[in-house]
């Protein structure tokens, strides 16, 4: 492995700290190397904490070592007043005099500015180091910033046979979820909602299973709750609304209520295709991520639309020999590994 590629691999490897705590900032890492020898390290902080240059630079004990390193990021530093001072102030001001980035940042007030201003000012800096590793990695906020959406993650059980849910019979009549995956699975499922900023789920499964869709069964921060229902038909008591996260109600505009709580309601006009209103919501809502949960025609909705990019299937070894047929994505199976007695497919859109 070249030198370079080394300690961008390492940027991106620490930048996995910040999963599910910096948006709408991205998670970048950053590593500061003196003599081939790495004397800081740091990860975005959580949204309005110092990035990952700033914590690298900070961390280096003789910051008279500066002068003579090289600070290795995986993506271009930002060079705008946010909520912290540009960071690209910061390095020209420690003299640093050589930064190697993965990618530039898309970021309207960014985009390649960041760059010139490090130049300028006398820093050489190298770009395009492991680009596709650092497009992966920071695949959420490119998209939002690339595409004015969020990264879609589409995710369901399915049995043996190909079946999303069980007929009707062989549900009890309490509304709660029929688990069709095992226990590691659905902790599995938890870890997931703790990395994304938002969950959705349709009326019917709201109805039928009455999720919580919180992370009981990880460690983690409770995403926003967006649950599709046009004419507020999901009862008042359900846990979606039991306030142990923040909940967006989309529902069609003669049906909008004042905000209760951490409850809010959207309008969307469900005449037509809801979805593509709703991408436009959440990216104005700074949303970097959102995994829907189902249901089965709620998730064949995005997948029509083609408003997905990733399907995270999680699949039983037990048969429900008939039900609801489970969605196909369509996409090109990238992964797949063990989850308990499950299989797991990651789909990529094509």
């Amino acid at each position: 492995m070249k030198i370079h590629e080394k300690y961008l691999s390492r940027c991106l490897q620490i930048a996995k700290n910040g999963l599910g705590n910096t948006a709408p900032n991205p998670m970048v890492g950053a590593v500061v190397v003196h003599g081939d020898r790495v004397i800081g390290e740091g990860f975005t902080s959580p949204y309005g904490g110092p990035h990952a240059e700033v914590r690298a630079i900070a961390s280096v004990k003789d910051q008279s070592l500066l002068k003579e390193a090289t600070l290795y990021v995986s993506l271009e530093p930002c060079c705008h007043y946010g909520k912290t001072p540009p960071c690209t102030d910061l390095i020209l001001e420690k003299g640093i005099p050589k930064v190697v980035l993965g990618i530039p940042d898309p970021h309207t007030k960014v985009g390649g500015k960041g760059i010139a201003k490090l130049r300028e000012g006398g820093c050489e800096v190298l770009t395009g180091v492991l680009e596709a590793a650092c497009r992966e990695h920071l695949k959420r906020f490119l998209t939002f910033h690339e595409k004015r959406r969020p990264y879609v993650i589409l995710k369901w059980a399915q049995s043996a046979d190909g079946f999303f849910a069980p007929e009707k019979g062989l549900r009890d009549r309490e509304a709660r979820p029929y688990w069709i995956s095992g226990p590691r699975a659905r902790q599995l499922a938890h870890q997931w909602r703790s990395e994304e900023q938002a969950i959705l789920v349709g009326t019917r499964t709201a109805i039928e299973d009455n999720p919580a869709l919180t992370t009981r069964e990880w460690k983690g921060r409770n995403p926003l709750r967006v649950l599709l229902d046009r004419t507020l038909r999901v009862p008042a008591g359900y846990r979606v609304f039991d306030g142990q996260a923040d909940t967006l109600v989309c529902c069609a505009p003669d049906q909008v209520r004042e905000p209760n709580g951490r409850i809010t309601y959207q309008a969307l006009d469900f005449e037509g295709d809801p979805l593509p209103d709703l991408m436009h919501l959440l990216w104005e809502k700074q949303v970097l991520s959102l995994i829907v949960e189902g249901g089965a025609e709620t998730l064949r909705g995005f997948i029509k639309a083609g408003l997905w990019d990733e399907a995270r299937v999680i699949e039983s070894p037990r048969s429900l020999g008939g039900g609801l047929p489970a969605p196909r994505s369509g996409g090109t199976l990238i992964g797949e590994f063990a989850a308990g007695q499950d299989r797991v497919k990651i789909f990529s859109h094509d």
